[in-house]
């Protein structure tokens, strides 16, 4: 009997988590890699995208692979829910994926979602231009139902791209990307998605967490509203935000 109600309790504790597994998939350079055009695109990318974040004064460590990207979530929008393999990005705040209306090529080999499958869908005459250091998009916005690790996010702000310039985006493994970043650097002033959880209280607390697993397929997640702490070998240690954009902290030593 004691036995069921500690397995009892785990469960509860476990479904009181709500956790989006996510899959380590084939990089960008992997995939440009295979089909021999990894050192045309360097020649057409010889800047660093991640140059924006950078102060321009102090000391700087700067990191500058991103070609490595790996790790991807499933997420649904609309009624009944259309599936999309989304990027969680920590340096945006946007939500968007890939429309119907979008005739870029990158749109061709990706998920996209119909405005006229969903009953949920509200349209808007607002458009949204989004530009990151490797691409961008254009497009319009709406509102629908999001689906994040089983919390239905309701009238949830998103991009529709109608168009994707370039090639970056047609050789991700994603369709979109789900910013995870502050609502000051949101375009058109959309809400965050986590911004909408925590004002529709679908999470336990105002949080949320990131683990990599080392194991090359499975094992790695984001978890809304909880740190699981089978994952903290020594608690968690607190740092003052320096700036609510990124989730940027000082270093000075």
């Amino acid at each position: 009997m004691k036995l069921l109600l500690l397995l009892t309790l785990v469960a509860l504790a476990q479904c009181a988590m709500h956790r989006v597994p996510l899959k380590k998939m084939k990089s960008l350079r992997q995939i440009l890699k295979e089909h021999g055009l990894l050192e045309h695109y360097l020649k057409e990318h010889p800047y660093n995208p991640a140059a924006k974040y950078f102060p321009t004064t102090g000391s700087v460590e700067r990191l500058q692979n991103y070609l490595d990207d790996e790790y991807f979530g499933t997420i649904y929008i609309g009624t009944p829910g259309q599936q999309f393999t989304v990027l969680f990005d920590t340096g945006s705040s946007n939500l968007w994926v890939p429309s119907v209306y979008c005739s870029s090529p990158a749109c061709s080999n990706h998920n996209r979602f119909n405005p006229s499958d969903s009953s949920t869908f509200v349209s808007t005459n607002d458009s949204v231009e989004i530009t990151y250091g490797t691409g961008s998009m254009t497009g319009i916005l709406g509102y629908d139902t999001v689906s994040v690790a089983g919390l239905d996010v309701t009238n949830q702000i998103f991009g529709l791209s109608e168009t994707e310039p370039g090639d970056f985006f047609y050789y991700t493994p994603f369709d979109g990307i789900l910013g995870l970043a502050f609502p000051s650097i949101s375009s058109s002033g959309a809400t965050p998605v986590f911004d909408n959880m925590m004002s529709e209280g679908l999470v336990a607390k105002d949080l949320f967490s990131v683990y990599l697993s080392k194991n090359e397929q499975s094992g790695s997640f984001v978890l809304f509203g909880a740190i699981d702490p089978l994952y903290s070998a020594n608690g968690i240690t607190w740092i003052p935000l320096s700036a609510e954009t990124y989730w940027q902290i000082t270093m000075d030593r």
